[in-house]
């Protein structure tokens, strides 16, 4: 009888795993035309709007392409085929890479940047899937309808002023609140505050510090960003103290069975396993950040869109009042009952998902489509923005916000794979419910209370520190009196026109 013998794969290279490592068919990948020695495709660039610069060359070259940045070199993927293949788990795993990896100074092996072979993701996973049922959403409900009071107390205020409202920072505030309370029992005072907290400027801080590594070239980092760097250590030293503060007073006081006490008092139930403390600290602060900064985008794309287009509002406000009454605040099963303000939400987090790219792996070798082959590890990094501007999928208007491309006709036409705002897979965001139930909350509320006004003059940019935001957005108020639905007029154009649709602004306009 033949002896067997067990072939073990070859250790993936350690580090960076540039596109000429994986790919061996690389010069079938297009690149931008002007490419130059040693600083590849990185002419004209912004440093500031990274992904915004990547988005104008996808239009240019098509769905898979590659760009190469101070003799790094990066596939890039946001065709629906290409996309849907790339979901497959028997083939494709997350990649941890770019600025994900970045974050690892301050997140560790917590759910988000946690490297896939790292056991604590699975432990973590197991440990808190129950604090995102359906029971847990239920008890969540008085929370976060508590803290969305702080903030219609505080746009009230500055309506009865005679101001208009900063929406992302607004919005940031809220969503900070939401989940330190809902998750951790914690209360950061942002509405009492002029100022943003000092965890939402250090954890700013962070999250711009990993951007720009992206843009600089390794061996010139510490030279180039040596302030930056002294500056990103007392940022993740202050989260660090932030959080342990935290945990420190709920040992001394249990709380409710919330996200914290589960770290700290779950078991996984067949292993016996318990987080430890050093990740327990990585998981609040993963929470933190990523539980409320992606939020607070999508609500204030939404609310850009919604006030440019009072058609859409006046729709919206028609069902909340339909389905929430005369009662003073809706119950929690009343919220998943807005199917139209769900539509809003889901249009919104089509054009800008504020989470706007993953990273996807080969976990074995194989061919992308049957077309490019992969070796095991190579990796590409799907622009979930391009995707859903896909004009194979989404139409010759993409560029258009339709609420009604999320009508259930219209959904359940679609292939799998094309909409993409929280990931894929076994690594897709663990939060997507709570946050989804929030976002449509608070979008009931603003609407129910309040009319939105927008600056004729303001054109929509898009802030980048790894999540999207828009930039410099403020509306103006004005308080409903009206019970039923309010009577449309055309929607504002964001280009200043008298065009009754409002084309979305493109990357590169």
């Amino acid at each position: 009888m033949a002896e067997t013998t067990t072939v073990t794969p070859t250790a993936l290279p350690k580090g960076f795993r540039g596109a000429e490592q994986g790919w061996p068919q690389l010069d079938r990948i297009p690149h931008p035309p002007r490419r130059v020695p040693l600083l590849g495709d990185v002419i004209g660039a912004d440093r500031r709007t990274p992904l915004q610069d990547t988005l104008r060359y996808a239009r240019q070259l098509g769905p898979i392409f590659r760009r190469k940045a101070f003799g790094k070199e990066f596939v890039f993927v946001w065709g629906a085929d290409l996309v849907a293949d790339m979901a497959d788990e028997s083939r494709f795993a997350k990649h941890v890479g770019l600025g994900i990896a970045n974050l690892r100074p301050v997140a560790g092996d917590g759910l988000f940047t946690a490297y896939n072979h790292e056991p604590n993701w699975q432990l973590a996973h197991d440990v808190l899937a129950p604090g995102f049922s359906r029971e847990a959403m239920a008890g969540y409900h008085p929370m976060m309808l508590a803290v969305a009071e702080r903030l219609t107390d505080h746009w009230d205020r500055e309506l009865a002023a005679g101001r208009s409202v900063d929406v992302p920072g607004d919005m940031t505030k809220l969503t900070l609140e939401t989940i330190a309370r809902t998750g951790f029992g914690h209360d950061f005072g942002s509405f009492e505050r002029d100022r943003p907290h000092p965890f939402v400027t250090s954890m700013v801080g962070t999250l711009s510090y990993a951007q720009r590594l992206n843009s600089v070239p390794g061996p010139l980092a510490p030279l180039l960003l040596r302030t930056a760097t002294r500056r990103n250590e007392a940022d993740i030293a202050y989260l660090n103290r932030t959080v342990d503060d935290m945990v420190r007073t709920r040992r001394t006081a249990s709380g409710d069975g919330d996200l914290l006490d589960r770290m700290l008092e779950t078991a996984h139930p067949e292993t016996g396993e318990r987080l430890s403390a050093e990740n327990v600290r990585r998981q609040v602060i993963t929470f933190l950040v990523a539980g409320h900064e992606t939020t607070s985008g999508s609500l204030s794309f939404a609310l850009h869109y919604l006030a440019r287009h009072p058609d859409v509002a006046a729709r919206a406000r028609a069902e909340i009042d339909q389905v929430w009454g005369d009662a003073e605040v809706p119950g929690y099963e009343q919220i998943a009952k807005l199917r139209y303000v769900r539509r809003v939400l889901d249009e919104s987090l089509r054009l800008w998902p504020t989470a706007p790219a993953y990273a996807r792996e080969a976990t074995r070798d194989t061919e992308l489509a049957g077309v490019h082959p992969v070796r095991r590890g190579a990796w590409a990094l799907i622009l979930t923005p391009m995707l859903h501007r896909d004009p194979e999928v989404w139409g010759a208007d993409a560029e258009e916000f339709d609420p009604d491309r999320f009508d259930a006709k219209a959904v359940r036409s679609r292939a799998p794979h094309t909409f993409k705002p929280f990931g894929t897979g076994a690594r897709a965001c663990i939060g997507r419910q709570f946050a989804l139930h929030e976002a449509m909350l608070v979008l009931g509320l603003l609407l129910r209370r309040y009319e939105l006004r927008p600056d004729p003059a303001y054109r929509l940019r898009v802030a980048e520190r790894l999540t999207l935001m828009p930039e410099g957005l403020r509306l103006h108020l004005d308080r409903r009196t009206a019970s039923g639905p309010v009577t449309a007029s055309a929607a504002v154009p964001d280009d200043g026109t008298s065009e009754p649709r409002c084309p979305v602004r493109r990357a590169d306009d």
